[in-house]
């Protein structure tokens, strides 16, 4: 099992993961940003930037659920829909939303959570999730904001197929060609 970051480890991580993916979208055209094909699939670059608010909106929803001593809603769901679903959902949510929407709440989202993670205590953060949980918060936080490198990396779980993304679609005007 992987050892729990520090707070400040995991803000480090949370931030510059962030700024790649920032990188990655600001070398796209505005048209580029509704257009379908990231990684193969069905998601826009505007999805993928909800889905990442929707991520980090869990873990928020997580941590305010665990100050009252209850059980994080998206560990309820996870248990009951498909992560593939969650997912599908989400991004059928926000999809009438316009980008600039989309853009400015996960911004927000993001400041928000990193603002919490920064200002709760290391024994808070070492400690349980609840006084009844035996997981630790900061490593159950990671895994709500997870990917394929660990704890708190899902940013940087799709990076290589945004990168793709940028290569093909990119403005070369503005560094789209990574």
């Amino acid at each position: 099992m992987a050892e729990l970051p520090t707070r400040r480890e995991a803000i480090r991580i949370l931030e510059r993961e962030r700024a790649r993916t920032d990188e990655l979208l600001d070398a796209l055209p505005r048209a580029a940003f509704t257009r379908t094909g990231l990684g193969g699939g069905t998601w826009s670059p505007k999805d993928l930037i909800g889905h990442l608010a929707t991520w980090e909106e869990f873990a928020l929803d997580a941590l305010a659920a665990w100050e009252q001593g209850e059980r994080a809603p998206i560990d309820d769901l996870a248990y009951t829909v498909p992560t593939s679903k969650i997912n599908d959902q989400a991004v059928r949510r926000k999809a009438g939303w316009s980008l600039a929407k989309v853009r400015r709440e996960s911004e927000r989202t993001h400041r928000e959570l990193l603002e919490a993670v920064g200002t709760m205590s290391d024994e808070r953060w070492r400690g349980p999730v609840t006084v009844r949980g035996r997981s630790q918060l900061g490593k159950r936080l990671g895994a709500i904001l997870g990917g394929p490198g660990g704890g708190f990396h899902h940013d940087a779980g799709h990076h290589k197929s945004l990168a793709a993304f940028v290569a093909e679609h990119g403005d070369p005007a503005v560094g789209g060609r990574p």
